[in-house]
């Protein structure tokens, strides 16, 4: 299952975000998306689970829990539109 996590604080890194999340189950992929031009974070990311009751868990614990004075916003990822 892939989550959706918005609302990062610009410090959070892929091995933040993995260590963030890893504690509601086996993350496969934590990636913080960066700008191209820039190289700082967009503020957003995504974390894939082994298992879709880790993902749930994840959602259900992490969405609106302040991190560094920053409410994440965190969700079932949706398939990207062409």
């Amino acid at each position: 299952m892939k989550v959706y996590v918005g609302n990062l604080p610009w410090s959070v890194d892929n091995e933040k975000l993995k260590e963030l999340f890893s504690e509601f189950g086996e993350v496969t992929e934590a990636v913080v998306i960066i700008d191209k031009y820039s190289r700082r974070s967009k503020g957003f990311g995504f974390v894939t689970f082994v298992n879709d009751e880790d993902g749930q868990k994840a959602i259900e614990a992490m969405n609106g829990k302040e991190i560094e004075g920053r409410e994440l916003k965190v969700n079932e990822a949706k398939p990207r539109d062409e």
